[in-house]
C-alpha cells in the first residue's frame, strides 16, 4: 500500500488534505493524525470493517478497546445509551482535551470498535488538525495510538511512518504532540467513577469537578485477569526494543547501583542507556544518557518519555535503566507508562 504523507500545523491547516483524509475514512480506510496527546490511527468508528483494519494494521489484540473521537457534545447521544451528570460536568471543564470517558454503548457502535464490550470510550481532542479531520470524516473516528502494538506511542510523525507506512492510507504530520502521554480514562458506567488509565487530567483534577473517584487496582499493578475496559489495561505497552528496568531509591544509591550494572553490561559488549533527570544526567556512564527534565516537573517527563524510548531504539540500545518518578499528579501517569514499558521490572533500593 502506498501511504500518503502530508504535513501541516494547527495554524496552517491544509483543508484540501483534510477533506481527502475524511474521504478515506468514509470509504473504510485508515489515517494517522496528530492529537494533543499522541498520534492516533483513525478509522470509521461505526464501521466494523474499519475497526478490524485498525487491529490488523497495529497487530493489536482484538479485545483491546478503541476510543471514539468526536468534536461536538451533541454527537455523544448517538453512540451512548445515557449520559450521566458527571459526564456533563467533566465535559464542561475538560472537553476538548485529554480526557476519555466510558459509557454504555448504543446499538450503532459495533462490538469490533469496543473490543467486544457493551461499553464505549469517547474523547473530544483539542488539537485543531484532529478536530477538522474528525469533522471531515463524519464525526466519529475510532483511534488508538498510531504505532505497532506494544511499541512506545508516537509523539512525532517520524515514528508513525516507521511503524505504519505501507500499512495505512495516509499519515498527517502535524508536528510534536503537546502533552506526550495518552488521555486519562474514567469509567462512568458504575456506581462510582473509576480511573482506568492515569493521564494529564489527574485524580485531583477530577475530584475538583465530580467529588470522589476511585483508581482501578490494575493501574500500577502487573497482574490482572479482568477484561480490559480501556486501552492499555491488560497488555504490555510502550516497550522499547531494549530491556528496560526501573530503579527507585535515594539519588546517590540509584546512580551507584545503575553505574555498577552498566559496567557489567559494557563488559558483555551491550549498548546501554539511562533515563535520568537534569539533576542526575551527568552521574551516569552509559552509551546514551537522556534527561526527562527537572526532577519534580513530571509534565516535562510526560512530554518526552515516549520520544526517549524511541530514540533508544534508533541508537540500538540493548539495556535501559530508568530512575523512578514520584507518583503524584502527572507523575502517576508517567510511572504507569514506565512500569508497562518495563514489564514491571523494578529494583527498589
Amino acid at each position: 500500500m502506498d501511504t500518503k504523507i502530508i504535513g501541516m500545523d494547527e495554524e496552517n491547516i491544509d483543508m484540501q488534505a483534510i477533506e481527502l483524509a475524511g474521504s478515506i475514512i468514509k470509504s473504510g480506510g485508515l489515517v494517522a493524525f496528530p492529537t494533543e496527546t499522541v498520534y492516533g490511527l483513525g478509522g470509521d468508528a461505526l464501521n466494523s470493517s474499519s475497526s478490524k483494519k485498525i487491529y490488523a494494521a497495529k497487530g493489536r489484540p482484538s479485545d483491546n478497546p478503541l476510543i471514539i473521537h468526536i468534536v461536538e457534545m451533541s454527537a455523544l447521544s448517538k453512540i451512548v445509551r445515557k449520559i450521566p451528570k458527571a459526564a456533563y460536568q467533566l465535559a464542561e471543564r475538560y472537553w476538548p482535551g485529554p480526557l476519555t470517558m466510558i459509557f454504555e454503548k448504543a446499538e450503532c457502535v459495533p462490538l469490533e470498535t469496543t473490543g467486544g464490550l457493551d461499553t464505549v470510550a469517547v474523547r473530544m481532542p483539542s488539537n485543531q488538525i484532529a478536530r477538522e479531520f474528525i469533522r471531515a470524516s463524519g464525526g466519529y473516528v475510532a483511534a488508538p495510538s498510531a504505532n505497532r502494538s506494544g511499541r512506545p506511542s508516537p509523539t512525532i510523525a517520524k515514528y508513525v511512518i516507521e511503524d505504519l507506512a505501507g500499512r495505512i492510507d495516509m499519515i498527517i504530520d502535524g508536528g510534536q504532540a503537546d502533552i506526550g502521554l495518552e488521555s486519562t480514562i474514567i469509567d462512568l458506567t458504575g456506581s462510582e467513577p473509576v480511573i482506568l488509565r492515569p493521564g494529564y487530567i489527574t485524580e485531583e483534577m477530577l475530584r475538583q469537578v465530580i467529588g470522589d473517584v476511585e483508581a482501578d487496582q490494575t493501574i500500577m499493578e502487573e497482574h490482572t485477569s479482568q477484561a480490559p475496559k480501556a486501552p492499555g489495561m491488560k497488555y504490555k505497552h510502550y516497550a522499547p526494543r531494549g530491556n528496560l528496568i526501573i530503579v527507585e531509591g535515594e539519588a546517590e544509591a540509584v546512580s551507584a547501583y545503575i553505574n555498577e550494572r552498566l559496567s557489567a553490561f559494557r563488559k558483555e559488549g551491550k549498548r546501554t542507556g539511562v533515563i535520568a533527570t537534569d539533576e542526575t544526567v551527568a552521574s551516569y556512564l552509559a552509551d546514551s544518557v537522556k534527561s526527562a527534565g527537572e526532577r519534580g516537573q513530571e509534565e516535562q517527563a510526560a512530554k518526552c518519555l515516549f520520544r526517549i524510548l524511541r530514540e533508544f531504539d534508533d541508537e540500538k540500545i540493548e539495556v535501559i535503566y530508568a530512575e523512578g518518578f514520584r507518583q503524584k499528579g502527572v507523575g502517576q501517569a508517567v510511572m504507569n507508562r514506565l512500569l508497562k514499558a518495563a514489564g514491571h521490572q523494578v529494583i527498589r533500593l
